[in-house]
């Protein structure tokens, strides 16, 4: 028997202040926003303003929008945030992510109008659960929220797409399934479960309770460790740039 845990591994204590914290997902945030960078930093010439630009409309659009939508959605971090507050963080955040996006297509190329449509829409889509959760799922999340702020990134700071960018895009979907295949193990026990009971028996006669811990070890362990790793790449391709 177990009590249910916090309903994420980086949530704070609920009230006040730290369910705004909780409700950025900061591993994951900084995930997402690394995937921008690495976008920006295969173009040939890196220019920070753009990559500064692109990480601002991605943190407002995921890192507070859609996250605000999410937990609007059947409060799956249990915070206390106010339904009206969260409609209006992502509106304000959805909002600003999209007159960043217009600005920047109509100053540095056109070819970004439909990436900022097309995140406008994935943004509320996936996070509300539309179309009876079409739009979420294991595909969607990959494209979302793996491929797509790289090709953007790309995009916005070439105009054009090239084989590179194709590649690199192909590597964040592929790792965000696997973030998603770990996340939504972690998040059934955590919020979905009341009770945990069994054991494990190993062929040299040691027996293991099977509990809480035992099922989130792994799993979150390696979802703290691609954390920092995909951040540690991101941060390494854009000093290789700027130096």
């Amino acid at each position: 028997m177990t009590t249910r845990a916090r309903p994420a591994f980086y949530a704070l204590e609920p009230g006040g202040w730290r369910d705004y914290v909780t409700l950025l997902h900061p591993p994951y945030t900084l995930w997402h926003l690394s995937y921008v960078a690495i976008g920006a930093s295969l173009a040939p010439g890196l220019q920070p303003h753009r990559l500064v630009w692109g990480l601002a409309a991605f943190f407002l659009a995921m890192g507070v929008g859609a996250h605000a939508l999410d937990e609007l959605n059947g409060r799956p971090l249990g915070t206390r945030i106010p339904a009206g507050v969260l409609v209006l963080m992502a509106s304000i955040s959805i909002g600003g992510a999209t007159t960043i996006g217009v600005g920047a297509a109509l100053a540095w190329t056109l070819w970004l109008v439909p990436f900022v449509a097309f995140g406008v829409f994935i943004a509320v889509a996936y996070t509300l659960e539309l179309a009876g959760g079409r739009f979420h799922g294991n595909l969607w999340f990959a494209l979302a929220w793996g491929a797509f702020p790289v090709l953007t990134a790309y995009v916005g700071a070439t105009g054009t797409l090239r084989v590179e960018a194709v590649l690199a895009a192909a590597f964040a979907a592929l790792l965000s399934v696997a973030q998603r295949l770990l996340s939504t193990q972690v998040r059934t026990v955590r919020r979905r479960t009341s009770a945990i009971s069994g054991s494990i028996t190993y062929k040299d006669g040691r027996s293991e309770v099977i509990s809480e811990r035992t099922l989130l070890a792994a799993p979150e362990a390696a979802l703290r460790a691609l954390s920092v790793a995909v951040v540690a790449l991101a941060v390494a391709l854009v000093v290789l740039r700027l130096s």
